[in-house]
């Protein structure tokens, strides 16, 4: 099936905007692609998901440059003897120390999710049920601005509170679901700053997004790549992680005025609609 531009900067603009913002891309991806009728599985397009979603991965890698700068010296400082017996000598572990052994235990439920992803991935075609898990995002994030503000950060996060987050994430891979939303209510339910709490989700995006792009990058391979397509994909990896970079400080600047409950309302709207045209069809 042949993509024109025009659908290329559309779909780069939704995975862009919709990955960060917590109004869950899946979700809008494939409400966008069933009413289209572009099955990406079958048109042969898998390979572009793949892209658009790397594409906002280096949108999060460079606009918390200075936290993933940070994890990467610690995680080389542990093969310098001299430097790791420093840091064993002193009392508590440095904070990219701990936001790492965090980042590394909200990951693992993602584990659990691998035997019935291919269930989770027929989801994505039921345009009716992402509609309602939307109706549900929104509570969710309505709920989201009513929750005291905490105070934990990278030095008083617990290994509890990871995990519990971690368990939300693994369960926001249901399509309509959003990831970044769930996360962070997550986190501000477990007593996070609520900029902390938006930080440690898009940092804990970065291995669930490079994962899942390992796993569908053999599918898409195996599918097969048009490389006539290739300036197309490229334009929509461009727009995708410029919007992309724009959706996080947008979030960034709501998250710290605690006005999630603007998105409430879109996903309520969005899902209502998206359920009565999916019956009129």
């Amino acid at each position: 099936m042949l993509l024109p531009i025009w659908v290329a900067i559309i779909l780069g603009l939704i995975q862009g905007i919709a990955e960060f913002l917590p109004i869950s891309s899946s979700g809008h991806l494939s409400i966008v692609q069933n009413l289209a009728k572009m099955q990406t599985a079958e048109d042969g397009h898998l390979f572009f998901d793949v892209l658009l979603h790397l594409a906002t991965l280096v949108s999060v890698c460079i606009f918390y440059r200075k936290d993933v700068t940070e994890m990467i010296r610690e995680v080389i400082s542990w093969f310098k003897p001299d430097t790791r017996k420093k840091t064993e000598n002193t009392k508590g572990a440095p904070p990219a120390r701990r936001l790492i052994l965090m980042l590394v235990i909200a990951t693992l439920p993602l584990f659990a999710i691998l035997p019935v992803n291919k269930y989770i991935e027929q989801l994505y075609y039921n345009t009716i049920f992402i509609g309602i898990i939307l109706l549900l995002t929104g509570c969710m994030l309505y709920i989201s601005d009513r929750i005291e503000k905490g105070r934990k950060n990278e030095k008083s996060m617990r290994l509890g509170d990871a995990v519990a987050i971690g368990v939300c994430q693994a369960i926001a891979t249901i399509p309509g679901l959003s990831r970044s939303g769930t996360t962070i209510t997550a986190g501000m339910a477990m007593g996070l700053d609520r900029e902390f709490a938006v930080k440690f989700s898009f940092l804990l995006s970065i291995p669930a997004i490079l994962g899942a792009n390992i796993l569908a990058l053999v599918d898409a391979i195996k599918e097969g790549i048009d490389t006539s397509l290739l300036p197309m994909y490229f334009v929509g990896m461009v727009v995708a992680g410029v919007s992309g970079y724009f959706a996080l400080f947008l979030l960034r600047k709501i998250s710290q005025k605690g006005k999630f409950g603007y998105f409430a309302y879109y996903c309520w709207a969005v899902g209502v609609v998206t359920i009565v045209i999916s019956l009129i069809l």
